[in-house]
């Protein structure tokens, strides 16, 4: 466990934001690969925004998303569908719901990942307005392990807004490296994990190019997950014993 990040045993938190197209592909991955494991994911806000006093510009975006999307097509991705006028500026609403949902009153850390995965289903697949509320709720009532109407309660009360500018805090520490950032139990954390790329240019100015990648990366992250967890268990259990 990396100080000042508590990562329990049989789970894995992730540092990102949802409008970070390489935390998507990850998640992507990791909600694959640990799927059948009593894996959790906890999701802690990395607001891209909040660090570049922007929203990140559609045209940086559109060439991550293609660049991924051609590399993974699995993922269903698609060009935005809409009006520009319609394009979401912001994450905050939809990193801020997510932490929501993370509480027990509306569902719990499972829930909070069927959110977040709904989400970025939403925006890269649907394109859907996710920085709206009404379309967040809408989202969040197609997830079975969430209560939508107590989240609609929370957000408009604004009770975790504050959680998102505490992962703020905690992002802008050396700790956390950026979107995507992975942290296991027992101290190990990775940054983007899987995929290693570089910009023809000058950041936006150029095109991304992949130049690694290896999801069999995020296959041995999650085993080493179960392996930590499994292993502290049974340190536990002597502990108790003794």
């Amino acid at each position: 466990m990396a100080a000042g990040i508590s990562c329990p045993p049989n789970t894995i938190v992730v540092f990102s934001d949802i409008g970070c197209p390489w935390a998507s592909l990850a998640l992507h991955w990791l909600r694959r690969e640990s799927a059948s494991r009593e894996l959790v994911i906890e999701h802690r806000a990395f607001p891209l925004e909040l660090f570049n006093r922007r929203g990140t510009p559609k045209p940086i975006l559109d060439a991550e998303i293609a660049v991924i999307a051609s590399t993974e097509p699995e993922l269903g991705w698609r060009p935005w569908q809409r009006a520009e006028s319609e394009y979401p500026v912001t994450m905050l609403p939809a990193l801020e719901a997510v932490r929501a949902a993370r509480s027990p009153e509306v569902g719990g850390a499972r829930a909070a990942d069927q959110l977040d995965a709904a989400l970025r289903k939403a925006f890269y697949v649907d394109s859907r307005t996710i920085s709206l509320y009404s379309e967040i709720i809408s989202v969040a009532e197609e997830c079975s392990e969430l209560d939508a109407a107590r989240l609609a309660w929370e957000l408009r009360r604004g009770h975790h807004r504050e959680a998102v500018h505490e992962d703020f805090e905690i992002s802008s520490s050396d700790l956390v490296q950026g979107s995507p950032h992975v942290f296991l139990p027992g101290g190990r954390s990775v940054h983007n994990p899987g995929v290693r790329f570089a910009w023809t240019a000058p950041y936006g100015q150029g095109f991304p190019v992949i130049r690694e990648y290896d999801p069999g990366v995020w296959r041995a992250l999650v085993h080493a997950s179960i392996s930590t967890s499994r292993q502290q268990k049974e340190e536990n259990d002597v502990d108790r014993l003794g």
